[in-house]
């Protein structure tokens, strides 16, 4: 299990601590930090922190600020918390946005994409997420396929093969709604990336260099991802249908702009 992958198993455990009556869906714009996404996003940053997993001064801050700053520009009046981004390390390439407003973007990934449009593509789709209250969403959900598996284990006894059909149950429900979210950010961080300047179709070219990959831990984005062609397919669909929007600019990868990166060195390189 990679660093990033426990970092998401202590979002998952941050269930225990959510109280089930949850009200995060149309919270007002003065939501203060004793809410629950808030409470939330902060233990989680304290765990990453306690473990050494939060990338304090790097070279790559000077790429992710001006980007991460005209993306927040954007989006910062929509979402009740401060945005915040925060580099991590890991091997693998990835991001991944939390409760409260913080997204963590894995040093690799930087060195992964092809260009700035594809970063920023990356860093859109995962504001979306917050803009979505997608991680509480989703927590609620998980919990709710915990408590009914626990009843299915109760009344049918707790056979190996009740275990087994109730797990495998909750999985493909929470991998649905998987599916759905991921797809929703992909239009939505689409906007954003337009609205802040940056060419969306970066996050079409991403997807296309993760399918060619072959990653054995796929990024966060493509963990539970829908077809990797339906979701360009719908982009491409969405930008036609708002020339207004995204009509100024091109599918054609020669007009990206290539990342000016620091050398990349080892893992002490970027604590």
């Amino acid at each position: 299990m990679t660093r990033v992958q426990r970092t998401l198993v202590v979002l998952g455990l941050l269930i225990a601590l959510v109280p089930s009556g949850l009200q995060t869906m149309g919270r007002p714009a003065h939501a203060d930090d004793n809410s629950d996404e808030a409470k939330a996003g902060a233990q989680l940053f304290d765990n990453l922190k306690k473990e050494g997993e939060i990338v304090k001064t790097s070279p790559l801050y000077d790429t992710l600020n001006p980007l991460a700053a005209n993306i927040t520009s954007v989006i910062q009046s929509q979402y009740p918390f401060k945005i915040h981004f925060y580099i991590v390390h890991e091997s693998q390439p990835n991001a991944f946005a939390a409760p409260g407003g913080n997204v963590y973007v894995v040093d690799s990934l930087f060195y992964f994409v092809k260009n700035r449009e594809e970063l920023t593509g990356t860093l859109c789709h995962e504001t979306s997420h917050l803009l979505h209250h997608d991680s509480m969403q989703l927590m609620k959900k998980n919990q709710a396929i915990v408590d009914r598996a626990i009843a299915a284990t109760i009344l049918l006894g707790p056979s190996i093969g009740t275990v087994l059909a109730t797990a495998t149950i909750g999985r493909l429900q929470s991998l649905s709604y998987s599916r759905a979210a991921e797809e929703h950010a992909d239009l939505t961080g689409a906007d954003t990336c337009a609205r802040a300047g940056y060419n969306p179709w970066g996050l079409v070219w991403l997807f296309q260099d993760f399918a060619n990959a072959n990653l054995k831990n796929p990024p966060e984005m493509l963990s539970d991802h829908p077809n990797d062609q339906h979701r360009i397919e719908a982009l491409e669909q969405d930008f036609a249908k708002n020339p207004a929007l995204f009509g100024k600019y091109s599918s054609d990868r020669k007009t990206s702009t290539p990342l000016e990166l620091p050398k990349n060195e080892s893992e002490q390189f970027l604590r």
